[in-house]
């Protein structure tokens, strides 16, 4: 059954489809396609593609739902079906590259489908090497892995390291072929030697940005040895990142969506967009993003982040970490932040939260396997009697699992009543045991449980289970099934979904979930958990003792809020929304670049420019003959700023246009007159200093074009404003000239800076120039305060007076010459 772009018919199922309005939203009173908006907004199209998702995933339920023999007895009911969306602009958002067919036909939604090519550093699969030529592959697990696998509605790609380093080119093809064969080239390889691995994995990813990124610093033992060494890791990073780039490239179609992940690839999204840059790009960060304070440690600060702004669309799980990367952007390379993203030179990089969650139904429908159901009766019999509190994390530094231990024996010293009522298990998943680190944290923790079930503990029972391993999918479900409470105690998170595992499987016991407020998932499961201070052991001792008591009432309550939340926002969800989200951050990056003025057509200007014999070339001076400058003040840039200089590089070009008898050249400008004599004394030119309140022609003295009842009594007070807010603004500046005064916080802190400049606009507003004819002009990172007639558009009517003038006396100059030169021409 075949759909086309102006009607879909609703079919009937028992979840009541909702009803599309020609507009995409249920409920709209007006059904005319001629009231919907010419250009939709971004919600608009947003709630489209949702609602789209949704169509798309009820009619495929409510087929598989049917028998074969009546999927295709439904028809168009015109009492209950609607003309669905009409608008083409829609339609580029969902990306015409999946909907139509070489010839232009519209095909099913169904069958057509994005190609999303997902570009991790690991594949969803682990290889290993038999022999020469034979390869046997294991899936992995992991929250991406879940997330993308489960999403139907995009024909999926992935790109990645297998894990192992094959240096010979018959391995690397058997490897291909293998993933080819078994996975139906679902999985691409990207192949690194050691060297590159030992640099780029365990160098630079793990051991500089893994660590700043948690808040850990920059390593501290050994630190030259490490800043020697940062650039070589740095420079093999950069290395397979582009080798990443090249694989990505060699399968690209046009029309794909490339998404890459996490803090290993931040390099990619500019490696691609230098390639194609109609690429679209997304780049998703799967680990906090520390504050521009941390961030600005790293050496590599400004690459990286320019890296990853080449991205259309950057995500992030949580406000928070979004907050910081564009406050990094901000505050270290001095671009603008607005509510959407970041700004730099007109394109704009959409910055947003999408936290991601779990494939929510897997866990529910394994608590009805025979073989679940078999470890929970086990774990009953065994902890009969007991309260049960869990932990499961990796044995990293971030977890927090001595923190979690230490508040646990605290509350058994507190409550020595609970001592032999209440057990914690907690699963410690082996990382990294190679790394002394890692190596130092595990005897740290096996000697706190060894204590402590040493003090509590007796002959048949202890107070503290603790595994050095992983679970497998059953048995971990059947854990989280029995346990009364979960207690996840991270220092520092991304997400961590063991908490999203938990509350999915507590639908039945209903516990208590006790989580770090320093782990994402805290930012969505906050209302029903616990939130506690890891650090603060007294604290989450406290909190235990509360959850192992808490009201029935109060724990579905709890449980109902945060059940709610991980069945609706699943994986797949978050994978679907994030490409929806870039989809439409393509089309209205279109639409911006449509309102954008086109290019000067050089050769036609040049063409024209040269046959003609009287030429004028008005030019700017500030940031367009001048050397840009930093806005973050590094080097002399700031003095620089105040005593503009013309660029070397302009000085003989321009001395060329001034002497050309056909050319006439004028510098407008608003700083002041000593400047633009500094600079272009030795020049054939026109100088207009502030704005065109003064005029030089050619070699001449400075003129004034101001009016004559020009007051500018008001000077002294508002200097004495911008004075005092200079004082309190560290690195701000303000410049007194003849006929305005401005206020520049460029090189102070921006978010101060901004406060500062509305508190000195309010005060100018109701205080020195509340009665004045004034112009406060707020800038970027400016206030100017001037007379009202001091504008380049004022002065635009001067000097086209003027040059008027001037023409015509040159022209009737020339006419003369020639009348003198021939009287009978001058009798005619």
């Amino acid at each position: 059954m075949s759909i086309s772009s102006q009607e879909i018919c609703i079919l009937p199922n028992k979840n009541n489809l909702a009803l599309l309005q020609t507009n995409g939203m249920p409920g709209n009173l007006y059904n005319n396609c001629s009231n919907l908006p010419a250009t939709p907004t971004r919600l608009e199209r947003l709630l489209r593609e949702r609602e789209l998702r949704k169509y798309s995933k009820c009619l495929n339920d409510c087929e598989a739902e049917l028998p074969s023999s009546t999927q295709d007895c439904f028809s168009p009911d015109l009492e209950t079906s609607t003309c669905w969306f009409n608008d083409e602009e829609l339609l580029e958002t969902v990306s015409a590259s999946r909907s139509l067919n070489d010839d232009g036909e519209r095909l099913d939604f169904r069958t057509s489908k994005q190609r999303l090519l997902v570009v991790a550093n690991r594949l969803p699969v682990s290889a290993v090497r038999h022999g020469e030529d034979s390869w046997q592959l294991e899936m992995s697990v992991g929250g991406l892995v879940t997330a993308l696998l489960g999403v139907k509605e995009f024909d999926t790609r992935w790109i990645g390291w297998a894990g192992v380093n094959v240096p010979d080119e018959i391995g690397q093809k058997a490897l291909a072929k293998a993933l080819d064969e078994k996975l139906m080239q679902r999985c691409i390889p990207v192949f690194l030697d050691e060297e590159v691995v030992h640099q780029y994995y365990n160098g630079y990813c793990n051991n500089i940005l893994w660590p700043l990124f948690h808040y850990i610093g920059l390593p501290q033992e050994d630190r030259l040895a490490t800043t020697r060494s940062f650039q070589s890791q740095f420079d093999a990073y950069k290395k397979a990142n582009q080798l990443f780039a090249d694989v990505v490239n060699e399968h690209y179609e046009e029309g794909d969506v490339v998404w890459c992940h996490d803090y290993h690839l931040m390099f990619l999204p500019k490696c691609l967009k230098e390639r194609n840059s109609k690429m679209k790009v997304g780049w998703f960060l799967h680990t906090p993003f520390p504050s521009s304070e941390i961030h600005r440690m790293l050496p590599s600060r400004l690459e990286l982040l320019r890296s990853v702004l080449a991205a259309d669309l950057v995500g992030f799980h949580t406000y928070d970490y979004a907050r910081h990367f564009v406050s990094a952007c901000t505050r270290i390379l001095g671009l603008e932040g607005t509510p959407e993203g970041v700004e730099d030179q007109g394109k704009l990089t959409r910055i947003a939260a999408f936290p991601v969650g779990i494939d929510s139904e897997r866990f529910i429908k394994a608590l009805e396997l025979p073989e679940v159901q078999d470890h929970m009766k086990v774990l009953k019999q065994r902890f009969a009697g007991r309260k049960v509190m869990l932990g499961v994390d990796r044995l990293d530094m971030i977890k927090g699992i001595p923190q979690k231990i230490l508040a646990f024996e605290k509350f058994l010293e507190e409550n020595p009543n609970w001592c032999n009522k209440v057990v914690l298990l907690q699963i410690a998943v082996p990382t990294r045991t190679d790394v002394p680190e890692y190596q130092k944290l595990t005897s740290q923790v096996h000697e706190i449980v060894g204590r402590i079930n040493g003090r509590f503990g007796s002959l048949t029972a202890v107070p503290i289970h603790h595994l050095d391993r992983s679970l497998d999918f059953h048995e971990l479900c059947a854990l989280y099934a029995v346990t009364d409470v979960a207690l996840v105690t991270s220092l520092r998170d991304g997400m961590n979904l063991v908490s999203y595992e938990y509350v999915a499987c507590q639908e039945s016991k209903k516990g208590v979930l006790i989580l770090s407020e320093f782990a994402g998932a805290a930012q969505s499961l906050g209302a029903g958990a616990i939130l506690v201070n890891p650090w603060n052991v007294t604290e989450v001792a406290s909190s235990i003792g509360y959850a192992l008591n808490m009201p029935a009432d109060e724990r579905e309550k709890r449980h109902h809020h945060n059940f709610k939340h991980v069945i609706s926002h699943t994986a797949q969800e978050w994978a679907a929304t994030f490409v929806s989200e870039l989809n439409v951050t393509i089309v209205e990056a279109q639409l911006r670049t449509r309102q954008i003025p086109p290019p000067l057509p050089i050769e036609v200007a040049v063409d024209r420019y040269s046959c003609l014999n009287n030429r004028l070339l008005i030019l700017g001076f500030n940031a367009t003959l001048t050397e840009p400058v930093d806005t973050l003040g590094r080097k002399d840039s700031q003095i620089n700023e105040w005593e503009p200089k013309l660029r070397p590089d302009l000085r003989e070009p321009l001395r060329k246009l001034c002497d050309d008898p056909k050319t006439t050249v004028l510098v407008l400008s608003g700083s002041a007159r000593n400047v633009l004599d500094d600079n272009f004394s030795d020049y054939n030119l026109w100088l207009a200093a502030e704005n065109g309140m003064f005029l030089r022609v050619t070699t001449g003295d400075w003129m004034t074009t101001m009016p004559e009842n020009l007051s500018m009594e008001w000077v002294d007070s508002v200097k004495n404003v911008f004075e005092y807010f200079t004082d309190r603004t560290p690195r701000s500046q303000f410049e007194v000239r003849e006929t305005s005064l401005i206020w520049n916080y460029k090189y102070s802190d921006v978010e101060f800076g901004r406060l500062q400049a509305r508190d000195l606009l309010q005060h100018l507003w109701t205080g020195p120039i509340s009665n004045a004819s004034l112009d406060v002009v707020q800038g970027r990172r400016s206030v100017e305060v001037r007379s009202v007639a001091v504008t380049k558009v004022c002065f635009s009517g001067i000097i086209h007076s003027w040059i008027t003038s001037y023409l015509i006396s040159c022209f009737n100059v020339y006419i003369g010459c020639r009348n003198r030169s021939n009287p009978r021409r001058n009798s005619s």
